[in-house]
């Protein structure tokens, strides 16, 4: 018997894993055996070790033998899931992929479950939570899936994916796993995932004007990188975020993890978006704001002692916190969901790795009597990162960092800049319709991570005419992580009530 995220299950007697090479093949050894990239070894550095976790919810139960024999037929045909990571001691220590044998009895676990539990909802999340205190055995590829056939308040059964951050980003990461789906309504059709459109004036015809309006956004554009990358340069050396009850302590990237995360309606989202002619990115980062806002002079309140009731009417907030948030931004194009199932299917080329940059993005904290004003305020700071090349520069820096001083250096300059940061944000983009992981119709996704130094993590993730926000904390500084998810929740209702009170846009749904 094993023990893994808390529950005992019976593991069968596995073969050990070999190697698709014969001992002597040098020519055979040279095609299959390929270094990690930087990034993916950066990952490996004790203070960067990351598993990315991405949480399913299914309408129905899950049943195993399927899952087992459709990953066959899809993501084993990815060279970096059927891979071993190994340590080449003859050549200095360098990392190498080398592909094995998969035994899917090692990677699909699925656990004998009570199925009248008390509490399922509170089972799953101590389930994932336990996860969070290990890492995945090295002797295998990096990776796992934890089938939970528990009846949940919003789910039939629970899928959660595991995956070590070395085997790429987290954009490329949920790409492939939506390429493993299939939309509900034609079982043969991919999802389909919105693309952004271009926003862009037609420049053709304007003459001087249009040309001065080029050169003001060329050299706004070189101001902006400039004055990101020297921020991003004195965050490493010194900068840092104000002490809040957010701000983690050192060593958090050793510690458990919690995930909570709640279902709103993104058709609300649209609406406030529409209405305030922006983007839902920018919807998101201003409930986030307002949520974080409202937490954070609560908690202030009770480390002040005020009166019970002054928590929501009375500012408690410090002047002039600097709360940022680190976002990870992969610089790669990605080969979107038809080009990895391409890969998958029919063996074809698709980008891959972790090519990764950073952009700082900077949260207002302060009370504000017209709720819209946190969105605004949103917008500005994402307009604002919208014109620089920072994720680039900084992905340059990290790079010149690591061949001039290498990966011991540039773990260090990278835990410098997000220890020095309070939060990570994230909001990625998911299929429009209902679609199936392998026959199993999704109810949600939730993606997250743990092994990162920063006490909270936020990430939006959209699915049909939903959004999940889901939080992932160090519960020694966040200890309420339900009720900080709470405040971002109530928030959106607070600024659809202010648009719908306003007459911005009527409520049609």
């Amino acid at each position: 018997m094993e023990t893994i995220g808390g529950v005992r299950w019976r593991k069968k007697a596995l073969k050990p894993i070999e190697t698709k090479r014969k001992a002597g093949d040098e020519s055979e050894i040279a095609a299959e055996e390929e270094p990690l990239s930087p990034a993916a070894r950066l990952f490996h550095e004790p203070s960067f070790n990351v598993h990315i976790i991405a949480i399913m919810g299914c309408k129905t139960r899950i049943y195993p033998q399927v899952v087992k024999d459709k990953l066959v037929h899809t993501l084993l045909k990815h060279p970096r899931f059927s891979s071993l990571q190994v340590v080449d001691e003859k050549n200095g220590g360098i990392m190498k992929w080398v592909q094995t044998e998969v035994n899917l009895d090692h990677h699909v676990i699925v656990p004998d479950l009570d199925p009248n539990m008390e509490s399922p909802d509170k089972f799953v999340e101590d389930y994932i939570s336990n996860l969070s205190k290990s890492t995945i055995d090295k002797s295998k590829p990096l990776w796992d899936l934890h089938l939970l056939n528990v009846k949940t308040s919003e789910s039939e059964a629970v899928g959660i994916f595991r995956i070590h951050h070395s085997l790429g980003d987290g954009t490329s990461l949920m790409s492939l796993l939506l390429a493993c789906t299939r939309k509900m309504s034609d079982p043969e059709a991919l999802p389909t995932i919105p693309v952004k459109k271009n926003s862009g004036s037609d420049h053709s015809s304007g003459g001087l004007w249009h040309y001065l309006i080029g050169v003001w956004s060329v050299l706004g554009l070189v101001w902006n990188t400039l004055v990101d990358v020297v921020m991003f340069i004195a965050t490493a050396l010194f900068l840092k975020d104000s002490p809040t009850p957010l701000k983690g302590r050192p060593g958090l990237e050793f510690t458990p993890r919690r995930f909570v995360f709640r279902t709103i309606s993104l058709d609300d989202m649209k609406l406030v978006k529409n209405a305030m002619n922006m983007t839902i990115n920018d919807v998101a980062l201003g409930i986030t704001q307002a949520g974080l806002s409202k937490y954070l002079n609560r908690k202030y309140a009770e480390l002040g002692k005020k009166d019970e009731g002054t928590t929501e009417k009375r500012n408690n907030l410090p002047k002039d916190i600097r709360l940022r948030s680190t976002l990870l931004i992969n610089i790669r194009p990605s080969s979107g969901i038809q080009g990895l199932a391409d890969m998958m299917e029919k063996d074809a080329e698709a980008k891959w790795g972790n090519w990764i940059g950073y952009v700082l993005l900077p949260f207002t904290v302060a009370l504000r009597d017209d709720p819209l004003d946190y969105v605004r305020v949103a917008k500005a700071t994402v307009d604002r990162k919208k014109r620089t090349l920072e994720a680039i520069y900084t992905f340059s820096i990290a790079e010149i960092v690591l061949n001039f001083f290498g990966i011991k250096a540039a773990s260090a300059l990278s835990h410098k800049v997000i220890t020095h940061t309070t939060m990570c944000f994230s909001n990625l983009v998911g299929p429009l319709e209902e679609i199936g992981f392998y026959g199993h119709p999704m109810a949600y996704l939730a993606p997250s991570s743990y092994g990162q130094p920063h006490a909270l993590m936020i990430n939006f993730q959209s699915y049909g005419k939903k959004m999940t926000i889901v939080l992932s904390v160090d519960e020694s500084t966040i200890p309420d992580p339900h009720q900080l998810c709470d405040d971002i929740v109530e928030s959106l209702k607070l600024i659809k009530a202010a648009v719908l009170a306003k007459g911005l846009v009527k409520d049609d749904h």
